[in-house]
C-alpha cells in the first residue's frame, strides 16, 4: 500500500463493506490529512493541471455536461477522487491512466490548485418542477446533511451545487445501482431509496444551483 496523505479518506471501500470500518478508517487517517492540506503547492498544481484542461476546461470550469467542473471544489474531495482512480477503485478510460502515475504530492497539488480556482457560474436552467420540488427532495434524501445546506460540500464531501447535469445524473444512477465506487457506503445507501423520477429531479435541480 502506498503512503496515504490527504486523500487517505478514500480506501476504495465497497458499499458491501461494513460502514463502521470505513468511518473508523476515515477518523484515524484524518489526523494525517490536516498537515498534508497545508503542504500542497498550488503553483506546482497549476502546471500539472495543464494536462486536465482538454477535458475539464480552463481552470477546471468544464463546459461538457458529461465531465465534472473542478474549479472551487473542496480540495479533499478532489484528492480523494484522484486516489480512487489511481488505486483502481474508480475506473474511467481517461482518468484511470492519468491518475496511475500520480504521486501523493501530485494529487495534493492538483487538488489545492483546482480548489483555489474561481467557479464560473454554469448556465443549466432547472425545470419549474425541479425548482419547486428540489429543495424538499434534497432534505428528504439527506443531500443537505452531508453536502451542506447549500450543497457546496465540506472537507472530503464534494460540492454538487452547479455541477454538470449529465455528470450528476450519471453518478446518482451509479450509486443507486451500486456500480459507482463509494468509500463508506453512504451515497449508495442514500441513493438506494431514491425513486428513479426523483433522481432526475434532483440532478436537474442541483445542476441549476448557480451559487
Amino acid at each position: 500500500m502506498r503512503a496515504i496523505t490527504l486523500f487517505s479518506f478514500s480506501l476504495g471501500l465497497k458499499a458491501t463493506r461494513p460502514l463502521a470500518v470505513g468511518l473508523l478508517t476515515m477518523g484515524v487517517l484524518f489526523l494525517t490529512s490536516y498537515k498534508s492540506a497545508y503542504s500542497a503547492d498550488i503553483e506546482v498544481g497549476r502546471q500539472k493541471a495543464q494536462l486536465c484542461v482538454a477535458c475539464h476546461g480552463a481552470g477546471g470550469n468544464s463546459e461538457n455536461p458529461e465531465i465534472p467542473a473542478l474549479a472551487g471544489q473542496t480540495a479533499q474531495s478532489l484528492s480523494t477522487a484522484l486516489y480512487q482512480f489511481r488505486e483502481g477503485n474508480r475506473k474511467n478510460p481517461a482518468m484511470s491512466p492519468f491518475a496511475q502515475n500520480l504521486s501523493n504530492a501530485d494529487m495534493n497539488n492538483l487538488a489545492a490548485y483546482f480548489a483555489s480556482e474561481k467557479r464560473v457560474v454554469l448556465t443549466h436552467t432547472s425545470s419549474a418542477e425541479s425548482q419547486s420540488l428540489g429543495p424538499q427532495l434534497a432534505k428528504q434524501y439527506n443531500c443537505v446533511q452531508c453536502h451542506g445546506p447549500l450543497l457546496l460540500g465540506q472537507q472530503h464531501i464534494p460540492r454538487i451545487a452547479g455541477q454538470q447535469h449529465t455528470y450528476l445524473l450519471a453518478q446518482l444512477k451509479g450509486f443507486k445501482a451500486m456500480t459507482r465506487a463509494d468509500m463508506d457506503g453512504n451515497m449508495s445507501s442514500a441513493a438506494s431509496v431514491v425513486k428513479d423520477g426523483d433522481l432526475e429531479l434532483l440532478a436537474d435541480y442541483i445542476a441549476g444551483l448557480n451559487r
